[in-house]
């Protein structure tokens, strides 16, 4: 009976999957479905909306709708052009100084943001066309674009590491955010790397002009964004306030940004970046929902512990259990989106790391940088759509020139999996 709604379980997902259902009606339905099979039908219904809305009782999920109101009217508020004003000036006199530019651009954006489609439309929106004119190859500007994108959903604040922390229990969200910082930025400079190799062997060595804007005037104009990551992981690291409050001020510092300094968001624009946020934060939660009936149902069908066992029935090597949860992970990533994934997949494979003696802080960062490389790889990866969209290019003459940036972001996986002093230096520095 219990293998039975097992199968049902993951049968139901994936059909609804593989037929375009959104994912948080194919994570409802197919649990629903297979919480029926295993319980009377009022059992069924009581428990699971008992679940449903325990899992949204928690104080720190307001910290999810305020980073994303924060990060919209980042994005509204003109932020783009003055972060790549800014990342110019470190980039300007490197081979493929263009290309650079949107890396940096990329990770500071998606930081701000904490979209890593956002900072790719932004970012890549003004870079790709501008690299083009200077004479470098589209399908490489756009695949240093889309590389780079996901570097915000590793530096923090990232809603993706608040989301495994209420997965795993109550792991440290100051941890996560330090250790993430180290990831993200060694992503980073991976994709720098390749695009100054690119841009050597082709000659792009074009240097960038700053119209004519000083240093000074640019910095001052890109300082008050790029304080709001210092002021927030500062505060959260420092122990100044919480990750929820650290959401909240980060929302009423963007306002005194956009509205007050920049002017560029008026009434109107705030409304919707009001709506926006809104129609997000209601995603997230359906999801948040969805999934803890989804934990319920593979509970009562003892599909955790059978996977723990199969995973654990390979190998009892902490090496090559690391090994198979990441490939694992990199296939997830593939077809799921990091939320969902994240909600769905800690619970089952964070008690097998538990019993290898793996940090729940490193797996966090293994667990996000894993799911990450879903989002630009096929056949769904949203951020590879996006990307390509923006360079008004096709998918597949973009797969070859992503392919030197996959093998860095896949040797830099590795190197944050196996060697964990990388990640968790600077949360053990800070005494985290």
């Amino acid at each position: 009976m219990m293998l039975d709604a097992g199968l049902l379980l993951i049968v139901t997902f994936f059909v609804l999957l593989v037929i375009g259902a959104p994912i948080g009606i194919c994570i409802a339905v197919s649990s629903m479905a297979t919480i029926l099979m295993a319980l009377p039908i009022e059992i069924a219904i009581f428990t699971t909306a008992q679940k449903m809305v325990s899992s949204l009782d928690s104080f720190t999920l307001l910290a999810i709708p305020f980073f994303i109101l924060s990060g919209v009217l980042m994005n509204h508020g003109g932020i783009a052009l003055r972060l790549v004003n800014f990342a110019k000036l470190f980039s300007g006199r490197i081979p493929g100084s263009l290309a650079h530019t949107n890396i940096v651009g990329n990770m500071m954006f998606g930081a701000i943001s904490g979209s890593a489609i956002a900072a790719s439309t932004s970012i890549g929106g003004v870079m790709v066309p501008m690299s083009e004119k200077e004479g470098y190859s589209r399908p490489f500007a756009a695949a240093a674009n889309i590389a780079s994108a996901p570097t915000g959903m590793l530096i923090p604040p990232t809603t993706a590491f608040i989301l495994y922390a209420l997965a795993s229990g109550g792991t440290s969200i100051s941890a996560l955010f330090a250790g993430g910082l180290i990831a993200g930025s060694l992503w980073g400079i991976g994709c720098m790397l390749v695009a100054y190799l690119t841009a050597k062997a082709r000659g792009y060595t074009t240097k960038i002009n700053l119209h004519n804007a000083s240093v000074r005037k640019v910095i001052a104009q890109a300082l008050p964004s790029l304080l709001l990551i210092v002021v927030i992981i500062g505060g959260i690291v420092l122990g100044v306030f919480t990750a929820v409050e650290a959401s909240a001020i980060s929302v009423l510092y963007t306002m005194l940004l956009t509205i007050g300094v920049y002017r560029t968001i008026n009434l109107a624009a705030f409304k919707a970046s009001l709506i926006k946020a809104l129609e997000t934060t209601g995603v997230i939660m359906f999801l948040l929902a969805a999934s803890a009936a989804m934990s319920f149902a593979m509970s009562i069908t003892g599909l955790p512990a059978a996977l723990s066992s199969a995973i654990l029935g390979i190998s009892d090597n902490p090496v090559i259990v690391l090994l198979v949860i990441t490939l694992m992970l990199l296939i997830i990533g593939c077809f799921m989106d990091i939320g969902p994934a994240i909600l769905i997949f800690t619970p089952i494979l964070l008690p097998i790391t538990n019993m290898i003696g793996i940090d729940p802080v490193h797996f966090g960062i293994i667990m996000v940088f894993n799911l990450c490389i879903g989002t630009i790889t096929p056949p769904v990866g949203t951020g590879l759509f996006v990307g390509a969209g923006i360079a008004k290019e096709k998918v597949e003459n973009l797969l070859l020139p992503l392919l030197p940036f996959y093998f860095v972001i896949m040797a830099t996986l590795l190197l944050i999996t196996y060697v964990p002093q990388i990640t968790l230096f600077l949360p053990r520095l800070m005494g985290l």
